[in-house]
Order: structure tokens, then sequence, then C-alpha cells
């Protein structure tokens, strides 16, 4: 029972000292109290600015800039470090903390506040803490060893005197651990003392180190590139070295990035808004690289998928078969918009650059969304077009179009363009969004079966039933023409002195249906030349009464005047004879 009480006067006593510490930062939201503050350094030198978190840290880098470390110190909350030793350990601690900032992350100094309060200034009102004031920034995040260690600067205010920003205690105690990583290199420390002064922006060694360094990882990447070149000379014909080839240009980027990750590492640190951009940019292309190889192996097992089970792009295939390569299409285009979405999450997580530029980013975002919407209209609907012939599917792959009167087999569904294969094997590229909005005849829609139609004028006389029985005999020899059954002909017009008689076969596709019309055409235009060259139409030559009167001929005509002759239109012939009787 006592051990019981005692627990809950501890959960008491506990609860109302939270409840003291709460009422106390209420009361208090602008700053930090503290009984003293670096009473081991003494007065701080007037060149020390440490009224606004701005004045602060740019203090701090212009004084270490200048090797001033002693007075850098200042602008350190020492509060864990005994009074003793805060002189000696302060300058150690400024110069280690100057080395992690120059070469771990860039600091945006303009970027933070000049309010001394630092508080959120949101003009469009929109923001949830704006009109607050803090009293805890938060200047850079640094990975070590999987964990996450921030550099905050705080407000602390000392009795009555005014209050200052300084880097917070819980940074300074992880400066010895963070100098460990992000100290001077190994190639740093054999630099002479001449090579280490600033030369505008950078030390003077690095304007000689950066060439040296871009040229080295470049000819790794010749070097791998002409690597996987030799690799997919050597292999045998195949997909292999189809995809050895296809993956020359990421393995040499990879092989850049990685090398250049490792000599950032371990060998050489540059300053730390290029040390950011270097970052930056080698996290980009590892990204690019790796998803360009996955769409690159999509695109190897794709070739292979179409050669096993479709072969030849073309509508003599099954309708299955057609469909199957459809849908592999489709999903290439859904793996490359997938690997571009995470490859876009994986930079905008690990390139840390964007966390400084965050607030410019999302401040004008609205204007670039209403600039990329504009610019890339054209894109951003072909891309959508592409999607509704995924959906629904009104074509395939290898179908048979008449697109703008051409007959072609859609050969490939991209994003943004459809590409057709003509009969003569020329290649139309034609935008989704144009060919989704203009008509076009699907001739494998349903099945690859079409009627063809064979149209001859000839003279009255010419006997139907003999050109049908022929009509059959010829189109049964060819191998394209299917459904002897429907094999038909008819007379489907008729004028003054000619008939239209027409031939209808079915092919078991279109294109040996065309050819097939094409030889039975030709058999039947030479079975009337060779045996019935009668039944071809005639033309009718009609003399005035004044000619007839004359006892005109056609030679005496020739050589008096021109002939009234008259090829007449069939369906003119009849006036003509009874005029001429």
């Amino acid at each position: 029972m006592k051990t019981l009480l005692a627990g809950l006067l501890a959960m008491l006593l506990l609860a109302v000292s939270c409840l003291g510490l709460a009422q106390e930062e209420a009361e208090n939201p602008r700053w930090l109290s503290i009984e003293s503050l670096n009473a081991g350094l003494g007065e701080p030198p007037d060149e020390v600015e440490r009224r606004t978190p701005r004045d602060a840290v740019r203090s701090f880098l212009e004084l270490t800039q200048e090797e001033d470390y002693a007075a850098a110190a200042h602008l350190l909350n020492l509060l864990d470090l005994p009074p003793d030793e805060q002189a000696e350990r302060g300058a150690v601690l400024a110069r280690q903390l100057a080395a992690v900032l120059q070469r771990g992350e860039w600091i945006n100094v303009s970027s933070l506040s000049s309010r001394q309060d630092a508080m959120v200034v949101d003009t469009s009102g929109k923001s949830a803490r704006a009109g607050q004031p803090r009293r805890n920034l938060e200047l850079a995040s640094l990975e070590l060893d999987g964990r996450s260690y921030e550099v905050r600067i705080a407000r602390y205010r000392v009795g009555e005197q005014d209050p200052v920003w300084l880097i917070a205690p819980e940074t300074i105690s992880a400066i010895p651990r963070l100098y460990e990583k992000y100290g001077p290199s190994w190639l740093e420390d054999h630099i002479p003392e001449r090579l280490q002064v600033s030369f505008g922006a950078l030390k003077l060694w690095e304007w000689f180190a950066i060439p040296i360094f871009l040229c080295l990882i470049g000819a790794v990447g010749g070097v791998t590139h002409a690597l996987m070149g030799l690799l997919a000379s050597r292999l045998p014909a195949g997909l292999s070295s189809v995809f050895a080839q296809m993956i020359r240009l990421p393995m040499a980027f990879i092989s850049m990035s990685l090398l250049a990750q490792w000599l950032l590492d371990y060998v050489v640190s540059f300053s730390g808004a290029v040390t950011a951009v270097f970052r930056g940019l080698l996290v980009i292309i590892l990204a690019w690289g790796v998803g360009l190889i996955a769409v690159r192996l999509v695109d190897t097992l794709l070739i292979r998928m179409t050669r096993r089970l479709v072969g030849e792009i073309d509508d003599s295939k099954s309708r299955d078969d057609r469909q199957l390569l459809t849908t592999l299409h489709a999903l290439r285009r859904a793996v490359i918009l997938t690997t571009v979405l995470a490859v876009a999450i994986y930079v905008i997580a690990q390139v840390s650059l964007f966390e400084t530029l965050g607030v410019t980013l999302l401040a004008s975002a609205s204007v670039v969304t209403v600039l990329v919407g504009i610019a890339g209209q054209a894109v951003l609907g072909n891309i959508l077009a592409s999607f509704q012939l995924s959906l629904t599917k009104p074509i395939r792959i290898g179908d048979l179009l008449i697109f703008e009167e051409q007959w072609c087999h859609v050969e490939g569904i991209y994003y943004t363009f459809i590409r057709l294969r003509t009969w003569d094997e020329r290649r139309l590229v034609v935008p989704v969004k144009y060919f989704v909005s203009q008509p076009y005849q699907n001739l494998s829609s349903k099945n690859a079966k079409l009627y063809r139609t064979i149209a001859l004028t000839l003279h009255l006389s010419a006997d139907v039933a003999t050109l049908r029985e022929k009509f059959k005999e010829f189109a049964m020899a060819e191998e394209s023409v299917i459904d002897h059954h429907a094999l038909a002909c008819h007379v489907t017009g008729q004028h003054a002195a000619t008939q239209e008689v027409s031939f209808y076969l079915m092919g078991a596709e279109p294109m040996g249906a065309w050819a097939a019309e094409a030889k039975v055409r030709e058999k039947l235009l030479a079975f009337i030349r060779d045996h019935h060259p009668e039944w071809w139409p005639r033309s009718v030559v009609v003399l005035s009464d004044h000619d007839i009167a004359l006892g005109d001929t056609p030679a005496k005509r020739h050589l008096r005047r021109p002939a009234r002759v008259e090829a007449l239109d069939p369906g003119k012939a009849n006036d003509a004879d009874s005029s001429s009787r």
C-alpha cells in the first residue's frame, strides 16, 4: 500500500512539474531562459552579431572563413562544457562545425529570418503558423550511420539581457561525430597551405581539383561505355547482346556516379555549394541510370515475347496474339510511367538541396504549373489519348487499317505517337491525339476476312453464265480465297449498249484478298480478250444527214474536214443508235 501511494505521489509531482514547464514555455514563447551563457569566453567582440537568425549564421560563417575561431565560439551555446574548457574547446568546435557546414550541406543564409523573433510572415495568410514567433530553427540535416543529425539554432535569454541566437547544445554535442565524416578529406590534409586560401566562391585548390575530378569520372564513363560495347559484340547474337548494347549509356552514367560518390566520401570534399550540386546531380544520374536499365530490360523481354508468341507484326496472326502484344506495349508504358514517378520521388527524397529550396519551389509552383500546362498541352494530350487507346483498345498491334486512304498495319503504340507500316514498307508516325480524332477503318477489328469486288463493263452480248463459271474456276485456284460457297457473279448495272458485271470473292486477310482480286481480274480480262473480244464495249460513230447525202466515207471526210466522231457514253448509246438509224 505504501509503494502504491509513493508511486501516485511521484506521478502527481511529475504532472505538476510538466504543467509548470508548459506554463513557463507558454509565458515565454519567444526565447529559452538560461541562467548563464558561455561564462568561460568573456565578452563577445563587436563583430559578433547574434540578434537575428540571419545575422548569427552569417556572422559565424564570416568569422570562420577568416579563421577567427575564438570569436566564432561566441555563436555556440557551450552550456554542456565547464567554463574553464569553453575557451579552448569552443574554438575547436567552431572550426569543426565550419568544416561540417562547408562540406555537408549548403546553407542559404538569405532564406533565414531577419526578424529577432523569427516570426513566420505569410502575406497570403494561408500558413497555419503565420504570425507566430519562433525560438528554434533547423539549419541543416546531416546523415551519419543511418541516423539524422540536425544543425539547429535557438534563441536564449539570460536574466533581463537581450535575447541572442546561438547554435543549440544538442548540435554542439554531435559536432565531433559529424566532423569525422564531413571533415577534411585525405587529399586536403596534403594540400599546401598557400592553396588553401579562398579565391572567389571557392578555395584556390578547388579551381584545379574540380576540372580534374570531372575529367576523371568522364574517362571512367567512356571506358565503361566501350567495355559494354565490346561485351555486346562478343556475346552470341540474340537478346543478350541486344540488351548489352541497349544499356551501354546507362551503365556508363552509373559507373561515373558511383566513382564520384566514392571520391567525395573518401578522397576529396569540396565546398558546401559545390558538394550540394554534385551530390544532387549524382543522385539524379544514378536514379536515371537504374530506371533506364529497368526500362531496357522490359524492352528486351517485350522483344523476346513478340518474337516467340507473335512474330511478324501483321493481321495474319490470331486476334489473341495481337491482343497480347497490345497489352505488352501498354504494360511497357505503365512501367515507364512508374519508373519516372519512382525516380522523381527518390530524387526529391534524397537530394537535400531541395529542402533548402523547398519554400521557393512551392511559392512558384502555381506559375510553373501554368507554364508547363501551356507549353506541354500537346504532349499531355497525346499521353492521355494513348491511355485512352490502352483502355478502350479500338486498335491492336498488327491490325490492318485504312487511315487517310492508306493501307497500313499498326506497328507500335507509344505515349505520344502511333507508328504505322504501309503496304510499301513506309512508316507513318502519327500523333495519338490526331489519330483518335480522325475516322479510320479497322479491317481486323473482328476478323481478318474481307470481301473484294471485281466490276467489269461489257457489251450486252456478253454471256454472264459463262463468265460466272470462269470466275469460280479462277477464284477457287487462288489459295488466299476462302469460303468458296460465297463466290458470286451478278449483273449490277445496265445501260443502252453495256452492262456492269460484278464478281465477289472473300479472302482470308485483306492483303491476300486484294492480291487475289487483282489476279482473278487479270485472268477474266485475258479470257475475254482471247476468246470473246466481241464482249468489249463498242464505240459508235454518228454521221449527219448531209454527210450521208454526199456519199461521205471516213476516208474522204478525213481528207476534207475533221469528222464528227463521238465516243459515246454508255448511257447515251441508245439515243445515238436511234439517230443513226
